[in-house]
Order: C-alpha cells, then sequence, then structure tokens
C-alpha cells in the first residue's frame, strides 16, 4: 500500500493531467474549423425593410422661408420733350393717384406750343422727384418715382418644391413671429429665377445652378407689416382623401411617374410602374400600379442615405 501511495497514485494523477494539459492546447491552437463557424457558410440573412400599400390622407402644404418687402416704387415718364415749366411738388410728399406734380411744354411741328401734365402714377410718398423749373426732358424718361405704402411677401422655393405645386397657387397663408394673427396674401406669383451668366466673374459654366424661383404676394392693406419681418409661407397644393399611399422613400422616378419595388415569391425585389399624385414629402399617392395590402421596399435599393432618410427621388422632394 505505501508503494501505491507513493508511486502509482502519483504517476495517474500525472497522467490525467497531461491529458488534461494536451486537450486544452489542442481546442487552444489546433481547432478544427465547423461547418457552421466557416465564412462560406453565413448563419444570418440581410432582410430589406418594407411597407405595405396603405390608405390615407395627403394636405400638400409646401412652407418656405420668406420677408416682409415695401413695393417697388413706381415710375412716372415724361410724355413729351420739352422744358418744366412749373413744379408743384416735392420730394418726400405725400401724392394721391393723379394729382399734378408738374407742367412740360413742348413743341408742335409747326412751332406751335403743346403742353403735358405730369401726374402722380400712383398714391404713395414721391421718393424720387428732382423737377425745376427751365430743366429740359425727353419723352419717356422717368422723372419721378412714387413708393406706396404697401407690402409683399417674398420667398425663396427649390424647383423639387415646385413640383408638388400640382396647380398654380393664387394664395398663401403668411406667419409672422411676434407679428399679427396669420394672414392671407393674394394674387401670388411664382416667377423663375435666371440662368447664372457665364460672364460673371469666376462663373464657372459647366456647374450647376442653385438659383431658385421667387414667390410673391399682397399683403392685405389692414394688416400693418413693417420691410424686413421674418415669415413662413405655407402655400397649399391640394388634399388628396381616402388614397393609396407609400414613403416617398420607396419611389424611384420624377413628377407624375415612378418605379417602385414589389417583393417576389423568389426574394427578388421586381419592379413596378406608378403613377403618382401629389405628396406631402413624407407620403406619395400612388394614382395606379399598386393595390392596397402590396408589400414594397421601403427604400429605393442603392439609394444614398440622405434618400433613405426622407428625401424624395421623384414627386415633391
Amino acid at each position: 500500500m505505501g508503494v501505491a501511495r507513493r508511486w502509482i497514485f502519483p504517476i495517474i494523477w500525472m497522467v490525467i493531467f497531461a491529458v488534461i494539459g494536451a486537450a486544452l492546447v489542442k481546442l487552444a491552437f489546433f481547432a478544427e474549423a465547423s461547418e457552421e463557424s466557416a465564412p462560406e457558410f453565413p448563419t444570418g440573412a440581410i432582410a430589406e425593410p418594407t411597407v405595405s400599400v396603405e390608405r390615407g390622407t395627403i394636405h400638400n402644404d409646401v412652407t418656405v422661408d420668406g420677408t416682409i418687402a415695401a413695393d417697388a416704387a413706381i415710375p412716372g415718364r415724361a410724355a413729351i420733350s420739352g422744358e418744366v415749366r412749373k413744379v408743384s411738388a416735392a420730394p418726400g410728399q405725400w401724392v394721391d393717384a393723379g394729382a399734378e406734380l408738374a407742367q412740360i411744354r413742348g413743341m408742335n411741328d409747326d412751332g406751335t406750343n403743346k403742353w403735358s401734365i405730369l401726374k402722380a402714377p400712383a398714391s404713395g410718398t414721391l421718393s424720387s422727384f428732382e423737377l425745376i423749373v427751365g430743366q429740359q426732358v425727353g419723352v419717356g424718361e422717368t422723372i419721378v418715382e412714387v413708393a406706396p405704402p404697401t407690402f409683399s411677401v417674398v420667398a425663396s422655393i427649390a424647383p423639387a418644391q415646385q413640383y408638388r405645386l400640382t396647380t398654380q397657387p393664387t394664395e398663401a397663408e403668411v406667419a409672422i413671429t411676434g407679428g399679427p394673427a396669420p394672414f392671407t396674401c393674394t394674387g401670388l406669383t411664382i416667377t423663375a429665377a435666371p440662368p447664372p451668366s457665364s460672364t460673371a466673374s469666376g462663373a464657372d459654366p459647366g456647374a450647376g445652378s442653385t438659383a431658385v424661383a421667387t414667390v410673391r404676394c399682397a399683403v392685405p392693406s389692414d394688416v400693418k407689416v413693417f420691410a424686413g419681418l421674418a415669415a413662413k409661407v405655407t402655400i397649399a397644393g391640394g388634399v388628396a382623401e381616402d388614397v393609396l399611399v407609400v414613403p416617398t422613400t420607396a419611389v424611384e422616378g420624377g413628377s407624375g411617374t415612378g418605379v417602385v419595388y414589389v417583393s417576389s415569391a423568389t426574394g427578388e425585389p421586381e419592379t413596378r410602374e406608378v403613377t403618382l399624385g401629389i405628396s406631402d414629402g413624407t407620403l406619395v399617392e400612388v394614382a395606379s400600379g399598386l393595390d392596397e395590402g402590396d408589400t414594397v421596399l421601403q427604400f429605393v435599393p442603392g439609394a444614398p442615405a440622405d434618400t433613405q432618410n426622407g428625401a424624395f427621388v421623384g414627386v415633391g422632394g
């Protein structure tokens, strides 16, 4: 018994520890790659997010930042060439439309005198009026300017936003921070920006233009405003109720038409042409090409990250 305790048992324990050590070394440095862990056998798959075509209501309002601006002065021109014989007003004076400002004497072909009365072209303040008796003026020459007491709301609108205006608006809702209650401005016009001049200093003829159109509408005469005030201008582009809608991120294409990617049984998305209606920048109306309940990819395959965050490639932006 003493021999076993002194020699046999220690040897057995040494063999056991050696086997355990060898096993640990093999696991640590010589483990075989399993089929589950091999990179050529992926254990997961990336699924493209999808959305269902649903019914909803779209309020197509376009809101842009604007400014209150005094209306431009209205010019008055000489009707004949001749000499100023009488001046009846002074710069800075308030005048009513049609008020006499000056008398001009000209000559007929037969040498006789002819007279012309210069009248105020509108009611307002004479912002430019420097006539003196004896001064010579030419026909068509601007010799007076009257600044009207009226104001307009002026704003810029990007080309992509104009896509959302399916009809030409005639008015807009205006809100002024710290000013009067929101009001409706009328006579709304959208004027296209002129193309950049290729002769301008430093201009790059091949560079893309960032010019935007100008929105202008009249402030009602009973609303008190001042030039320079900031305003929010909301232009109503229409309302579509109980229509099929999808996120704008799901649509690729231009105004009126586009392409969506529909889920299929094979797992590969199929392209589907659609007819588009109005958009609020987040949702877009699908007039035809899809049925309620259809499943489409939420994002256009390969679309840039900013588009997937909500920008719209097709109608409305």
